[in-house]
């Protein structure tokens, strides 16, 4: 019989636990929450200027989402060695997987530079198919196209700062990629505030000036992470003689690639099936796509706590699982589910009632703007503990380097269920935004059974560590 005692001992930590994992995601929380919240800023000064260019920067960010989200597909699979090596004492490894998500990056850029520079106008025109002023459509592409053909210029800059701040994170170190990530939020927020409206005698540049202000506060992340990095490698030996050479034993390549394909597979399709949602539900009219801009914003300011918990499952169970504690890692992911999902729900409470006030800072937007983003921001508040298990369950597989189960459970989810469910709703049904957008998301349910059964099998517990000649 499970009683009262047992579940307490499976869910609820020691001392210790909560130490370590609080020096490890409070970091990691004030970097997303201070992070969240200057882009709160920067959406409520682009918002200022109007519907168009709100819209217009909010389509552009979704395609810029799919590139950032490869980029961390791409990483993690080597991220799951690195923390491995790194809890078996191996720096020879770490410094390969370092090496492996040079040339990853390398790739990737390629691809999205090819694929923005020559697709940027007919890929904002599928989130622009709704119903409403054909005039407004037009401006929104148009405010679309001009931003993101400033913001590439800073792909490169995130790709390499993701490539150090992920590698020492798998050392334990989340305090100096916190600071990197505050401190270029913060130039964001200032260069937003100069360049969009025209400040201390510079061009009123509106959304050209918002794409500025992020490529400018990409390449300062990336300047405080490398200098650190270099300084210190004393204390962070895997960057001595790091760029010497980008070779990796072929056996480690062949492995990593082997594993990472299905995360980088997994990121890049379903961050394209979070944008084709934004497409489907702009189905119910150029007004949603507005409210979708400020929904996503300010919830993503209040998943802090949940976020974070991911990075603490990849560092503290990817470690144990390569120092051979696989008891411990199995008693951590317990924990730390228990604990997201505690947060979750605080959080949810607290998004649920400051709903209807949030909004009401968006000067530029109409008054059915604002009514639609109060309802999906509570819809939202009430899924958030689902998000939390789900999301949790997601990085206990994927730390445990069993990236095809991974695949299917986060993106395969996407596509078999979220995106038929949500054209279900809004092309077969006809269901307003507010009832097509909760269904889409309660869904998540059935999500979180197949996390649990996956979690609770145990299949994901293996030491990726014995490789040999790491080079």
């Amino acid at each position: 019989m499970f009683s009262m005692q047992k579940a307490r001992k499976t869910l609820i930590g020691d001392r210790v636990f909560y130490k370590a994992v609080l020096a490890i995601i409070i970091p990691v929380i004030i970097q997303n929450g201070i992070s969240n919240f200057v882009n709160l800023l920067d959406n409520l000064m682009v918002g200022a200027l109007g519907d168009a260019q709100m819209s217009g920067v909010s389509i552009a960010n979704q395609l810029v989402f799919v590139f950032n989200l490869a980029v961390f597909g791409g990483l993690a699979g080597p991220g799951i060695f690195g923390a491995q090596f790194f809890g078996a004492g191996d720096i020879k490894g770490l410094r390969a997987t370092f090496r492996i998500k040079i040339l990853e990056c390398i790739f990737l850029l390629a691809v999205a530079f090819v694929a923005l520079l020559g697709f940027a106008k007919p890929l904002i025109s599928l989130f622009l198919q709704g119903d409403g002023d054909a005039a407004l459509a037009e401006e929104m592409l148009q405010c679309g196209h001009d931003y993101l053909m400033v913001v590439l210029f800073g792909l490169p800059a995130f790709a390499l700062s993701q490539t150090y701040a992920g590698t020492l994170r798998e050392t334990g170190e989340t305090r100096v990629p916190m600071i990197a990530s505050v401190v270029a939020v913060f130039t964001n927020a200032v260069f937003n505030y100069l360049l969009i409206f025209g400040k201390l005698g510079l061009p009123r540049l509106e959304v050209v000036g918002a794409a500025l202000a992020t490529v400018i506060s990409r390449y300062v992340e990336l300047l405080i992470v490398m200098v650190y990095t270099h300084r210190q490698h004393a204390r962070y030996p895997f960057i001595e003689g790091a760029y010497r050479t980008l070779k990796v034993p072929a056996p480690l390549l062949r492995k990593v690639l082997r594993m990472g394909a299905p995360l980088l597979m997994n990121e890049l399709l379903w961050s394209i099936g979070m944008s084709t949602l934004t497409a489907v539900y702009s189905l119910c009219g150029l007004v949603v796509v507005s409210a979708l801009s400020i929904t996503f914003t300010i919830s993503n300011l209040f998943n802090s706590i949940y976020m974070s918990l991911g990075t603490a499952v990849s560092v503290m169970v990817g470690q144990a699982l390569g120092a051979g504690d696989f008891e411990k890692a199995k008693a951590d992911v317990w924990r730390l589910m228990f604990f997201g999902v505690m947060g979750a729900i605080a959080m949810g409470l607290l998004l649920f009632l400051s709903a209807p006030l949030i909004p009401r800072a968006y000067s530029g937007v109409t008054e059915d703007v604002r009514r639609t983003a109060t309802t999906l921001l509570r819809v939202t508040a009430c899924a958030m503990p689902l998000y939390s298990f789900a999301h949790c369950s997601y990085f206990t597989l994927r730390s445990g380097g069993k990236t095809v189960i991974t695949f299917l459970f986060d993106c395969g989810y996407t596509w078999a269920v979220s995106v038929p469910l949500a054209l279900l709703m809004v092309k077969v049904v006809h269901a307003d935004i507010v009832v097509a957008y909760a269904t889409v998301e309660f869904a998540n349910i059935i999500k979180d059974i197949l996390g649990y059964v996956f979690v609770k099998s145990g299949k994901w517990i293996q030491n990726l560590t014995q490789v040999t000649d790491n080079a």
